[in-house]
């Protein structure tokens, strides 16, 4: 058996960035603002302190299923993203973005990624401290953990879900 044959088989535990791997709170003063100021929002992103909790168990994770990330940061980030992820030893795994266009709420865009992936893999958890992508996701039967180790924010949850930009 090849390693890539082995890997397809393990189930997946996904996990999401911002507040769940990455403490986005040194960056939250861009969406105070009116406009809110995404584009530093996201720049400031390379910045973020990793977030112990989350990445421990992501790697923890790791020992049994291969783990995937699955943002609402918009694509024209990956680079940045993929440079943080291997920064802080996290697991290698595949990037699941936005698309740059996007503006669909992150319950609506996550969802439908968890399944796709659900269609040809098991997802063996997601964790997401987005409390309605947690609520959808139980609801269609995904085991979720909810993020809960960083500080929440007013801004981003209204961001998220009225303004589909993480």
């Amino acid at each position: 058996m090849t390693v890539t044959s082995r890997t397809s088989r393990r189930p997946l535990a996904v996990f999401d960035l911002d507040n769940t791997l990455a403490d986005t709170a040194h960056r939250q003063r861009f969406l105070e603002r009116k406009p809110r100021d995404w584009d530093g929002f996201f720049a400031a992103a390379p910045q973020d302190p990793p977030l112990a909790e989350g990445v421990a168990l992501a790697v923890d994770s790791a020992r049994e299923c291969e783990v995937v990330y699955l943002t609402g940061r918009p694509e024209r980030y990956r680079a940045d993203t993929l440079d943080w992820l291997a920064e802080h030893g996290l697991p290698e795994g595949r990037v699941y973005m936005r698309r740059d266009e996007d503006r669909r709420p992150a319950r609506r865009t996550k969802l439908e990624t968890l399944r796709r992936l659900a269609r040809s893999r098991e997802i063996r958890v997601l964790v997401d401290d987005d409390e309605l992508v947690c609520d959808d996701a139980e609801r269609e039967g995904f085991t979720v953990l909810r993020a809960r180790w960083a500080t929440p924010s007013t801004e981003l949850k209204v961001a998220q879900e009225r303004e589909g930009r993480t």
